[in-house]
């Protein structure tokens, strides 16, 4: 099981993990053996979500699913294939206690009068700063 909340828990069986050749540096080894970890995990038929987070997951990640509804999380970053796995597992995790979060509600607020005063008087100052610059009358 993955533990994202209290009340969000994924099980393993829920996602599907596979194995691909690495690109990038590492010599021979990389010619050989199936180190990149990609986890496949399909978030519209997941029922570990409830509606509010799926909704909120589908607005965050939709560039990153699949026309089926798959999320794809690879990872090469590592030698071998368990550090990868680890590392594909942190970041599913990571993206979803990210969605977890109800962002907050912006209030409009309005400048204080004393603010609005002190911008004013401060263009004031900075346009006769200015004006100073200009070319000078000889008359």
């Amino acid at each position: 099981m993955l533990d994202i909340s209290r009340s969000i828990q994924i099980p393993f069986s829920e996602v599907e993990l596979t194995y691909a050749r690495s690109s990038g540096p590492g010599g021979q080894n990389v010619n050989k053996v199936n180190t990149k970890a990609v986890l496949r995990w399909n978030l519209i038929s997941s029922p570990s979500l409830n509606e509010e987070v799926r909704a909120r997951l589908l607005e965050r990640l939709g560039s990153q699913l699949t026309r089926g509804g798959d999320l794809l999380i690879s990872s090469d970053r590592f030698r071998d294939q368990a550090r990868n796995r680890e590392d594909c597992f942190d970041k599913l995790v990571k993206m979803l206690k990210a969605a977890i979060q109800v962002p907050k509600v912006r209030r409009a607020t309005r400048a204080t009068f004393s603010s609005q005063k002190r911008r004013v008087s401060e263009k004031k100052s900075h346009a006769d700063k200015k004006k100073l610059r200009g070319r000078v009358d000889r008359d």
